[in-house]
């Protein structure tokens, strides 16, 4: 546990606290086998080569052992990586990734002629051959999908040089994770008590939730200050990802980064910019609710240090892990006997690492291979915030269970668009059935709190991240500069349009894009939004209908990348193709919203 001043070491952890990546591979001889047998299948490759138009069986082969190599491959990979992440500063692990990266580079460029080859053949031949073979008609959604991009496919050598060039495009990605998780050192700070305290980046949240709020600003400064000491570097990191975005939208064809992005999910640009559009037209709820929060802290002036910080002041529950297991598993009772009968092995057969320590990567996440049962990586603190990030993450990784259960690996990758669903529909219905066992007015007023917060930022400041990304990959395409203190101001002027009526938006904020890892997944987090929209209206269902939505979602769950997202989510009963997803939602806030208004004011 993480109980102390400061970090514990990996070492002193208890095991019964770490995940088992033993499952994966016992141990590194095993990993370096498996390497090997990466490096000699990629080789084998090239016998396909010139071939793919022969015959039905020789295509077949082809994508037979293009998924063997590729499934392999992501078990080396995950495992170096998973295993540098307990300790980024591990200098065995931190090489182990390098040279697992660089394999699944050559790995791709074994492979890139595939698909570039398969567009060649004639497409009645090519559905001749689909139609012919019921092994091969398994391909037949991912060959349609790579003709529906066939525009965007480049010839088999520019394939090649793309596929050699990922390991150097990873670069502004790769030094802001070294930067933001082995090199980083935060000041330390006094205490509620006054004692001396390190900050790190997982104990932040429970500063800025600190009833001092001499405590909360000593954190908040100490961050950005940190972060602000490498300004100049973190904004070249940024632009150097940006640029890397808008060459690869060049090269395939596309108008934008944006749209590049998207047509990987065939998610037309129309569906993030209503959702920029939408949220914008509801800014004012925002705003409603952070005057309450003003009102109820008795705040004259409200600070960005101040928008975390829960408002129900006596009411602050601490919750041991041991005690959050169990509350996810009653929480999350409506998805029937079947899910939870899954939910008890992952959080009891060595799927999570829990505490954090010296140097493991920060935050959370849910990964894994088809391979392997799924893992998730935790920061956990005892508090009621990581309760829900422990539904949360669980979500994901019961979303990946069901799908390799269900799906062959080419379909085992559901995409990131359908992600933040499975994990939000988990949090709806932990707050449903926490708000359902609150004893007392002060624990509601607690938990809608808690909600509200999960809303705005989920749905509002998500949003916010996607319309700064939108701004700073168009100011590039259209030739203008972007630099470290431009990515300040863009950022500083959305902040004051999101929070400004309400807020005093301070200086340091300006600085919070230098800190967020999802920058370098671009146009990731606005799924976040959507997807908290979708798993408000699914878990609307569960409840309203029980088992007959329940089967409907859990046939979501098994869908994994085996159709387009949006047509996914219909199985589910959403349509994201229109605003009135985030409509409906929005009117969830507001409704939340005034119950607490009702409790507190």
């Amino acid at each position: 546990m993480t109980s102390g001043k400061t970090l514990p070491k990996r070492k002193d952890i208890e095991e019964r606290f770490k995940w088992k990546l033993e499952d994966i591979y016992k141990d590194t001889d095993s990993w370096e086998k498996d390497f090997k047998q990466v490096k000699e299948l990629a080789a084998q490759m090239v016998n396909f080569k010139g071939k793919l138009g022969n015959s039905a069986d020789t295509l077949l082969d082809c994508f037979k052992k293009s998924d063997e190599l590729l499934s392999l491959n992501d078990k080396v990979f995950v495992y170096a990586r998973m295993k540098r992440d307990e300790d980024n500063g591990n200098s065995t692990y931190q090489a182990l990734t390098e040279r697992a990266s660089t394999l699944a580079t050559e790995v791709y460029a074994a492979i890139s002629f595939v698909v570039p080859e398969m567009l060649t053949i004639p497409e009645d031949k090519l559905m001749s051959f689909l139609n012919s073979n019921k092994e091969l008609s398994v391909y037949m959604f991912m060959v349609q999908e790579n003709l529906r991009q066939k525009e965007h496919i480049l010839t088999e050598k520019e394939e090649q040089i793309l596929a050699l060039s990922t390991e150097i495009s990873d670069t502004a990605g790769d030094i802001f994770t070294m930067y933001n998780n082995a090199d980083i050192k935060f000041p330390h700070i006094r205490d509620e008590e006054g004692e001396e305290i390190e900050v790190t980046k997982g104990r932040y949240t429970t500063l800025m939730e600190s009833r001092d709020r001499r405590v909360r600003k000593d954190a908040f400064e100490a961050l950005y200050s940190t972060y602000s000491k490498m300004k100049n570097t973190l904004g070249a990191s940024l632009t150097g990802n940006v640029k890397k975005n808008r060459f690869y939208s060049v090269v395939r064809n596309y108008p934008s980064a944006l749209a590049a992005s998207l047509d990987n999910d065939n998610v037309p640009v129309e569906v993030y910019d209503n959702l920029i559009e939408t949220v914008n037209k509801n800014l004012h709820l925002l705003n409603r609710y952070l005057k309450l929060r003003k009102k109820v802290l008795k705040l004259d002036a409200l600070h960005m240090y101040d928008l975390y910080v829960p408002m129900v002041e006596e009411y602050d529950k601490k919750v041991t892990y041991e005690e959050a297991k169990k509350i996810v598993q009653e929480g999350l009772q409506p998805l029937g006997e079947e899910y939870i009968g899954y939910l008890k092995k992952g959080l009891n057969s060595g799927w999570i690492d829990i505490y954090e320590n010296e140097g493991k990567t920060s935050g959370a996440y849910a990964w894994g291979t088809y391979k392997t049962h799924p893992y998730v990586l935790l920061n956990y603190q005892d508090n009621i915030n990581d309760v829900y990030t422990l539904t949360h993450e669980m979500g994901h990784a019961l979303h990946s269970y069901y799908t390799n259960m269900t799906q062959p690996y080419v379909y085992s990758e559901y995409r990131i668009f359908v992600a933040e669903v499975a994990s939000t529909v988990n949090e709806s219905l932990l707050m449903r059935y926490m708000l359902s066992k609150s004893e007392s007015k002060q624990e509601k007023a607690y938990l809608l709190n808690h909600y509200l917060e999960e809303f705005r930022g989920t749905v509002f400041r998500q949003t916010m991240f996607a319309e700064f990304e939108k701004l700073i990959h168009q100011k590039t395409e259209q030739g203008e500069a972007l630099n470290a203190q431009e990515l300040c101001d863009i950022y500083y002027d959305l902040n004051k349009k999101y929070f400004g009526e309400t807020v005093d938006v301070d200086e340091e904020i300006a600085m919070e894009w230098s800190r967020i890892p999802h920058f370098y997944s671009s146009f990731y987090v606005y799924k976040y939004a959507t997807g908290f929209s979708a798993a408000t209206a699914i878990a609307e269902k569960i409840y309203k209908e029980g088992k007959p939505a329940v089967d409907k979602y859990l046939e979501f769950l098994k869908g994994g990348g085996s159709n387009y997202p949006l047509e996914l989510l219909k199985i589910a009963g959403v349509d994201l193709s229109s605003p009135k997803p985030i409509e409906d939602a929005l009117n969830v806030f507001e409704k939340t919203l005034e119950e607490l208004e009702e409790l507190l004011v």
